[in-house]
């Protein structure tokens, strides 16, 4: 019987990531550059940059679909208005976090800043089965607006309509 082995092609990233990350780290520190594995680095620094503009993107969509809700679900501001208040100063604060790491993404908030609105609009609609034309086409404030821990559209606290 003839026992014929493969040949391993499988890379330490692949095998174990945390132990190829460490092995990376210690490489890089020590100037062992030339054993450093380039490929699966490139591709790890190119990941983090999309993750970083991905979780940016979400949490724009988050904030304005809150500030939607509170500005123009007008049954449910009430019960809701304590919760969607504290998600909105949560979504600026992380928000802020996130430029404050990679100012570099200023620019591409800025760039993404009207379809996450529309984004956020369809996903207020879906979520308080208003009709989408109750939000209004042009975002609901600027940049610095939303982002401004003290800023919050006009809303009526007091008009708490029931559902007919």
């Amino acid at each position: 019987m003839v026992i014929q082995i493969q040949p391993s092609t499988q890379t330490l990233y692949d095998q174990d990531y945390y132990f190829w990350l460490r092995t990376t780290i210690n490489k890089l520190r020590t100037s062992q550059f030339s054993s450093v594995d380039l490929d699966n680095l490139i591709e790890e620094l190119e990941d983090m940059g999309r993750s970083q503009k991905r979780t940016v993107k979400s949490l724009l969509i988050r904030l304005f679909e809150h500030l939607l809700k509170l500005t123009y679900w007008n049954v449910e501001q009430e019960r809701n208005e304590g919760y969607w208040k504290g998600e909105i100063r949560t979504f600026r604060r992380e928000i802020k976090d996130e430029l404050k790491d990679s100012s570099s993404l200023k620019p591409y908030i800025l760039e993404i800043f009207d379809q996450c609105y529309e984004d956020a609009r369809t996903e207020a609609s879906d979520r308080s089965q208003l009709a989408i034309h109750i939000f209004p086409l042009i975002p609901i404030g600027s940049l610095e607006q939303i982002l401004d821990e003290n800023w919050f559209p006009e809303y009526n606290h007091n008009h708490h309509a029931k559902a007919d």
